[in-house]
């Protein structure tokens, strides 16, 4: 039990700085998503001033405050659109950056991102499979199922392209980020020629338009309903997942290492693995295909408070969900009254931070 003193040593002359500086980051992100949330109700083709989105919004949590009358119109401008786009960008940015937290600690590198490595492929195939077959080749299964249709089949396909990933990345029992990054490569490949043919050949007009908002990303189509259906498929994984925080701080030793310290490490890996595709299954399906959140929000976060998972999940979610609320106001302000494709902004923003940790890793080898 040498590790006590030690322990107590850095307690008195290390952590408490750490400390300090990572209840200053949640505190700061928490801020910041609450800020940017009330800012993100005032864009809009409605001009609402920010004081009476947050009468409305105070309103509705039975506050209520002196003034004129709010129209019906504005009240459900920002409480029925606008509220439930912030609502899902929030839930989704924090769900990709956990999700992309736990993928490089289980693959033990900061370079793994669902997007780059297939996983994100895999939920599109999935999720339009069933919005463009669904209907016709298993239309019992999809009456039966109804909303919930397409975020499963999308968690069905990032699962099973999490799996063939996995499997085809190993290399003498160790997975080789190379492998990784190709076979990727292929996986992203195969599903842009498969979304390809089904637009081709087999997509209505509207089937078309709903095909390409799942390849580029949006948050436009955000109801009340989407955002019940999300949170059963995305708060969950993301409860579970800070509760496997120390056996992925022991993954970075080694997975043999972490067998000898007592962890399970074929089942801990695989819950991770499938909570993760879930995830990003789940918010392929409530909002496309959007990039390098996975990336970006915990590699900002790990070089802020460290690489321990115990607190690098959870910021890491705070981190994602206010970089995706503040790409939402961008997009939808830059070419106001036309509005970007998310997925446009998060991999203009995402691509030049990716290739500089490539290149800062060639760097350290």
């Amino acid at each position: 039990m040498s590790a006590g003193p030690a322990e107590h040593t850095g307690r008195a002359t290390v952590a408490r700085p750490d400390v300090l500086r990572r209840r200053c980051l949640f505190w700061a992100l928490v801020v910041l998503i609450a800020t940017a949330s009330l800012l993100s109700l005032t864009i809009g083709p409605m001009d609402l001033s920010l004081g009476k989105v947050t009468r409305i919004v105070l309103e509705k949590f039975g506050i209520l405050l002196q003034g004129e009358m709010i129209p019906l119109s504005e009240k459900i401008v920002v409480w029925d659109i606008r509220f439930t786009r912030t609502l899902l960008a929030v839930l989704v940015g924090g769900g990709l950056a956990m999700a992309g937290a736990s993928m490089q600690g289980v693959f033990r590198n900061p370079l793994a991102d669902p997007g780059i490595i297939g996983v994100s492929g895999g939920g599109a195939i999935g999720a339009i499979s069933m919005i463009v077959l669904g209907t016709r080749c298993f239309p019992e299964i999809s009456a039966q199922f109804g909303l919930y249709l397409v975020p499963l089949a999308a968690m069905v396909g990032a699962t099973a392209m999490t799996a063939i990933i996995y499997r085809l990345s190993l290399r003498h029992g160790q997975v080789d980020l190379i492998s990784m990054l190709l076979v990727g490569i292929a996986i992203n490949a195969i599903g842009g020629a498969f979304i390809g043919l089904v637009s081709a050949f087999v997509a209505t007009a509207e089937e078309l338009q709903t095909v390409t908002f799942w390849t580029m990303g949006s948050l436009n189509r955000a109801t009340w309903d989407l955002i019940f259906t999300g949170m059963l498929f995305v708060v969950f994984p993301m409860l579970v997942m800070p509760r496997l925080a120390q056996a992925l701080n022991a993954f970075s030793l080694g997975e043999e290492d972490a067998q000898h310290l007592g962890v399970d490490v074929i089942r801990v890996k695989r819950a991770l693995i499938v909570l993760a595709a879930s995830l990003v299954g789940a918010t392929v399906a409530l909002c496309g295909m959007i990039g390098f959140i996975p990336l970006v929000a915990p590699h900002i976060v790990r070089t802020a408070v460290g690489a321990d998972h115990r607190f690098l999940l959870p910021v890491s979610a705070l981190a994602g969900a206010a970089l995706l609320l503040l790409a939402d106001m961008a997009a939808r302000t830059v070419v106001a009254p036309a509005e970007l494709p998310i997925g446009i902004l998060t991999g203009l923003f995402g691509a030049p931070v990716f290739l500089s940790l490539i290149i800062r890793r060639n760097r350290l080898f």
